[in-house]
């Protein structure tokens, strides 16, 4: 059973470290600026990609340190990323994290992981983060493929029709989500009438 809590992190108002500038370091940078482009983000690593070097030019928050990583990195940190394909290297980093009380995910090591970086399904202001458990990459992969292609283009509309019909609702918290309950369950009785008629 998977026991995580998911949540949605403000990471233009917390600060990440990323340690590492290879390929690694690209594909969770750029999984970062994809979902939080405001993000504040330290890349540490020795030698630095170009692909890396261009995202920061495109992010003004992003700042990158040319330097093996040691402790001191981790100040003023919210979150780190171990993003080395170095083991020994990401093993420090968790260890010196969990030292200073920050959250880290260490790249391919479910098991020193305080948190996963979910695959993700974007629509508009709809996000959907998938978890396997840091079982199956590949699987949340396919979840998020598949995703993207059943969820309309049109979820942007509905979603800023219900803010408007939540906004003008009068009452308590108990009766506004009754009442938006009640509008939403068109919804599924719709999918329920397509179903049965395929």
């Amino acid at each position: 059973m998977n026991h995580l809590f998911p949540v949605f992190l403000k990471l233009e108002e917390l600060h990440t470290l990323v340690v590492g500038g290879g390929a690694v370091g690209i594909e969770k940078l750029g999984a970062v600026l994809a979902n939080s482009p405001f993000a504040k983000v330290t890349v540490v690593a020795p030698e630095i990609r170009d692909e890396i070097i261009e995202l920061a030019k495109l992010h003004p928050h992003v700042s990158l340190k040319y330097k093996p990583f040691d402790e001191t990195d981790l100040n003023g940190k919210d979150l780190v990323i171990a993003a080395t394909c170095i083991k020994e290297v990401n093993a420090h980093v968790k260890q010196e994290a969990k030292n200073k009380k920050v959250l880290a995910n260490i790249a391919d090591t479910p098991d020193l992981c305080d948190f996963y970086l979910g695959s993700i399904v974007q629509k508009g202001d709809l996000k959907i983060a998938i978890s396997t458990n840091g079982k199956s990459p590949t699987l949340a992969k396919r979840l998020r493929e598949m995703f993207t292609e059943i969820i309309p283009e049109g979820i942007q509309t509905l979603l800023d029709n219900l803010q408007i019909v939540r906004n003008a609702l009068k009452g308590d918290f108990e009766y506004k989500v009754k009442k938006l309950n009640e509008i939403t369950t068109v919804m599924k009785e719709n999918d329920k009438v397509i179903k049965n008629d395929n």
